[in-house]
């Protein structure tokens, strides 16, 4: 049968060949079955490569290139790896004794086509046991890539088995693994690469082929991989400068881009050389990362690569961060990646960071931008009585060099303040010839609008929906369990507009709503509902929590409340503290600054006993504990902080299949404003049927079955090539998953086909369409493998339902979700939906609340748009909550009532697309269509809807509604086009009508419309 694993092994071989790869069979490779280099390959390149070089010097260079420091694999590992991507040091003495030195690599790194590619099947390698890889890919001889399938035809395997196999042989060939770079995991269907040492969590997809487009269907994620990773090229880059190896305290961690980071930083390199000063105008762009994707990887990364760049002559690279625990942190990140930045030099005050800064060489400096402040000197008068304060009045410039580059963490915020003295403009002075870079983990938006002007466009996207589909982040799951503040109704409009404040703010909503939080009476119900929820939360999922309060007051409120509790894990309060200021009673909770890192490793140790962390606003950026997975929030938060926040609980862990935010205070409102800026029987026969008649069914469900699958002749499947086999068992499969009736039509004929041919397989009749059936069986198998994933991720689906299932049976809630057909409650899709999902009894006068605030604020930006439609919408939303508000209509049919006029705002958004109108014609297309029986016109209305909307926008000026002749000039143009379409009786209505929507809709020309 030629339809198993071999299928997607040789499908991958020939798309290898067809990047310019040469084949060759395992058993046709010259080498010793205990070695795993090709070494006449090595030798070859090196002599084509460095005829120069003498043989002696070469042979010495091979043997480098052969032997590796280290007792464990690891170690050899990362040995082997620096001589791959740095080169070595060769030196030997000439026929007259003088000393001769050359550099060497084992790789042409900048010219491809000067390298040999080979990629083999079937490689038998002798270690302490024996074994066969599928697929070994030898640059020069040396095997860098590993790949391991599994039978896409076998609904009992999947890649986690093809993981599992490449770690066994870790143990069982070590001696590959002292040379591996990548490894490849694949079941035909699903195509992952990663590190050999890496959990399964840690492997990806590589789901795009040039970084402007991502590839989402999981059956083309071999050839996506193949065509996007491979090119040699693509290769060869991907090998030098985007693997490395963290040394953690002894223990070796090897790491490798994700495919939006190779795209991101690709993107970053070519950005900044084509803008660097003095070729363009310093301003080298934005890359948007979500949090949780790995931005410092990408950043350190990018460093590395500028570092090496010959044109930027050794550059300086200073990152830059708005605080110092995300300088500290970031840090401390770059430390660990010295394979790739080289050192790292940290400014620890502003005269060092000045000193650094003033120095010629190149490097890394780390420092926070308020350490480009202004200096204040402190002088005594010649009476020795008085002290004089001098402060500079400009900062003075430290560095005129062109190859300095600024990298800025978080592109928002502090990176501005341009008036005198801000440290923005510190930093230009500072560095007048510097080009900059910003990374951000949220998206740049209107507030924002000077992020483009200090560091250029956004040149590569990576959002939370993206994230969360590679799995590069786990969703995040919103569960509200409001605890009413009984100042909320009294404050509405005020909470609309309310900013994050300082905790000292005596006056003002924000002190309000702190006040109100943090009662007594509330904070102990808040509390007991914590600790009640984070005990069964992890009864089924182990791992920690965080508390994220309004205030420190209120922080040490909820300490005190929690740890009354009985059965209470070991918490800590984590927030500054000033001793002459605060009361001695929190004098428990102030920590030196190396206490408080301690408190720090112990949280991000899943086995430490601290369980919890109550916070403020500490640790909410920046900060990375991926055993963290439940954020409780009675705090108000919005936009970027509410974001970065939430991203604390969506760091991949191992098991941990998502992250939960739980919402005592309400925010729901906001996280949705928010999320929108990150943004598919029975068998046949009878044991006692006639075998003759048994038989002649059987050939004739064949033929049934075969006709569902398009039809296909066995001879032509066996003479296509592996490439071919893919490409029509994928369209094959797209077919029959088109929709649930095809399936189900599917899985009942093959099942039929299947019973008749066990019963009739003694027959010879029947031995001739066995391969035949045998096709048809693995399409059944590769159904069953979509529909419910083999291992890890069938428990990772599995988990997910019992933890939703067990929080709805322990808290008695009511599931709107099930009860409305809602999607799952993930908030890492950008949808409105979630709002709807009560889940405790009592919190739903909030909810409706919070659910009218969203309809409201979509009717304002459509009201001006569609006057007829948005006031219609207007009287539901009215009619609904004035039914609910005088106990006639239930909490849960008025939320089902919202959402369904929610739902039919988005549907005049799919039925614009439809009609082939944009988005303000579609108002004057409903007016013209509710006069359709008036009209004379024969045409599809959108014909007269184009021209009606044209005349008006050819004649808009400004204020245009407060000119009668302007208004005058509209009427006519429009009545010119309606005349001898609409009766004369009926014009000046309709023409009123018209006039009265482009008011509405263009009312604020040429700022709207």
């Amino acid at each position: 049968m030629s339809l198993n694993e071999h299928t997607a092994q040789n499908a991958a071989v020939a798309w290898l060949q067809d990047l310019g790869y040469t084949h060759i069979a395992g058993n046709a490779l010259e080498r010793d079955l205990k070695k795993v280099v090709l070494e006449n390959e090595l030798k070859k390149f090196l002599k084509t490569t460095y005829p120069s070089v003498p043989e002696t010097a070469r042979n010495e260079a091979f043997g480098q290139f052969t032997q590796h420091e280290g007792m464990e694999v690891a170690y050899r590992n990362q040995d082997f790896h620096r001589k791959l991507t740095q080169g070595i040091d060769i030196a030997w003495k000439d026929a007259q004794g003088n000393e001769k030195a050359k550099h060497l690599y084992p790789i042409d790194y900048a010219h491809s086509e000067n390298n040999s590619f080979v990629v083999s099947d079937e490689v038998s390698i002798v270690g302490k046991n024996s074994r066969r890889t599928d697929l070994i890919i030898f640059i020069n001889g040396l095997p860098l890539i590993v790949f391991e399938f599994k039978n896409p035809f076998d609904s009992t395997v999947g890649v986690e088995n093809a993981h599992r196999q490449l770690h066994n042989y870790v143990l069982d060939i070590p001696q590959l693994f002292d040379y591996n770079a990548i490894c490849i995991a694949s079941d035909g269907l699903e195509a992952l690469h990663g590190m050999y040492s890496s959990a399964l969590e840690w492997f990806a997809p590589w789901k795009s082929l040039d970084g402007d487009d991502t590839e989402q269907k999981a059956e083309l994620q071999l050839e996506t991989l193949l065509h996007g990773l491979f090119p040699k090229k693509t290769l060869l880059d991907y090998l030098q400068h985007f693997i490395f190896h963290e040394d953690h305290n002894g223990k070796i961690i090897k790491k490798g881009a994700k495919y939006h980071q190779y795209w991101g930083i690709s993107r970053a390199v070519e950005s900044s050389l084509k803008n660097i000063k003095p070729n363009g105008d310093g301003r080298l762009g934005v890359i948007w990362h979500t949090q949780g994707s790995g931005k410092s990887i990408s950043m350190a990364i990018l460093t590395g690569i500028l570092r090496q760049r010959p044109e930027l002559k050794n550059p300086t690279i200073v990152i830059q961060v708005d605080r110092s625990d995300l300088d500290q942190q970031l840090h401390d990140n770059f430390v660990l990646a010295k394979d790739l930045v080289g050192d790292v030099q940290h400014a620890e005050s502003t005269d060092d960071l000045r000193r650094l800064l003033s120095s010629d060489g190149g490097g890394v400096i780390f420092t926070t931008i308020e350490k480009f402040r202004l200096k204040t000197d402190t002088e005594r008068s010649r009476s020795d009585r008085d002290e004089i304060q001098l402060k500079e009045r400009v900062h003075p410039i430290l560095s005129e060099r062109y190859n300095l580059i600024v990298m800025a963490d978080e592109a928002h915020r502090t990176q501005y303040g341009f008036e005198s003295g801000g440290f923005a403009q510190n930093i230009r002075r500072a560095l007048p010839n510097a080009s900059f870079i910003g990374f951000t983990g949220t998206p740049v938006d209107g507030k924002d609008a000077d992020t483009e002007q200090v560091f250029g466009p956004t040149i590569h996207t990576y959002d939370i929906k993206q994230a969360v589909e590679d799995g590069a982040t786990v969703p995040i799951y919103y569960e509200p369990k409001m605890v009413p503040l009984n100042i909320k109704a009294k404050y509405t409009q005020e909470l609309e507009e309310v900013e994050e404040q300082a905790e000292d703010t005596t006056v003002g909503v924000w002190a309000a709503v702190e006040d109100a939080a943090g009662s007594e009476d509330r904070v102990k119900t808040v509390a007991k509902d914590i600790l009640k929820h984070f005990t069964a939360r992890t009864k089924t999922l182990d791992g920690k929590a965080m508390v994220v309060c309004m205030s420190r007051r209120n922080c040490v409120k909820m300490y005190d409340a929690l740890t009354a509790l009985e059965d209470c894990p070991e918490i800590a309060v984590i927030m500054t503290s000033s001793p002459g200021k605060d009361p001695v009673s929190w004098n428990a909770h102030m920590r030196t600054k190396d206490a408080m890192e301690a408190v720090k490793s112990r949280f991000k140790n899943p086995e430490d006993p601290l369980k919890m962390v109550i916070v403020r606003d500490m640790w909410l950026t920046g900060f990375d504990a991926p055993c963290a997975h439940t954020m409780y929030v009675d705090k108000i938060m919005k936009g970027h902080n509410l974001m970065q926040a939430i991203a604390r609980v969506n760091r991949v862990f191992e098991g941990k299949p998502n992250g939960l935010v739980v919402d005592f205070i309400g925010i729901s409102g906001f996280l949705a404003e928010a999320t929108k800026k990150y943004t598919g029987s029975g068998g046949a026969g009878k044991p006692t049927l006639d075998l003759d008649a048994a038989v002649e069914l059987c050939l004739e469900q064949l033929s049934i079955v075969k006709s569902l699958l398009g039809g296909f002749e066995l001879d032509d499947i066996n003479e296509m090539p592996a490439t071919e086999k893919m490409k029509w068992t994928t369209s094959v499969l797209n077919e029959l998953l088109k929709d649930d009736a095809t399936t189900e039509g599917y899985l009942k004929e093959e099942r039929k086909l299947s019973e008749l041919m066990a019963m009739t397989n003694s027959d010879e009749r029947i031995w001739e369409i066995q391969e035949d059936v045998a096709i048809i069986q693995k399409f059944r198998e590769q159904i069953r493998k979509i529909k419910s994933p083999p291992g890890a991720q069938r428990t990772k689906n599995d988990r997910i339902k019992d933890l939703i299932s067990k929080s709805l049976e322990s808290q008695a809630i009511v599931d709107l979700a099930a009860m409305y057909n809602l999607d799952k409650i993930d908030i890492s899709i950008v949808d409105d939906s979630f709002q709807a999902i009560v889940k405790d009894k009592g919190g739903e006068n909030i909810k409706i609340e919070l659910l009218r605030r969203i309809i409201n604020d979509e009717l304002k930006v459509r009201m001006s748009k569609n006057i007829k439609k948005g006031r219609k919408l207007k009287d539901e939303l009215e009619k609904v909550l004035g039914k609910y508000h005088k106990n006639s209509l239930d909490s849960i049919a008025a939320i089902k009532h919202l959402l369904d006029i929610a739902n039919e705002m988005k549907e005049d958004d799919k039925r614009t697309k439809e009609l082939g109108l944009t988005e303000d014609e579609l108002a004057f297309y409903d007016l013209l269509s509710a006069n359709r029986a008036i009209l004379n016109e024969a045409g599809p209305v959108q014909d007269l809807v184009h021209t009606v909307v044209a005349s008006v926008k050819k004649n808009l000026q400004l204020d245009w509604t407060k000119k009668e002749n302007a208004r005058a000039a509209i009427r006519l143009a429009v009545k010119k086009e309606l005349r001898g379409k609409v009766p004369f009786s009926e014009l000046d209505k309709l023409l009123k009508e018209v006039i009265e929507q482009a008011e509405g809709q263009y009312g604020e020309w040429p700022l709207l419309g």
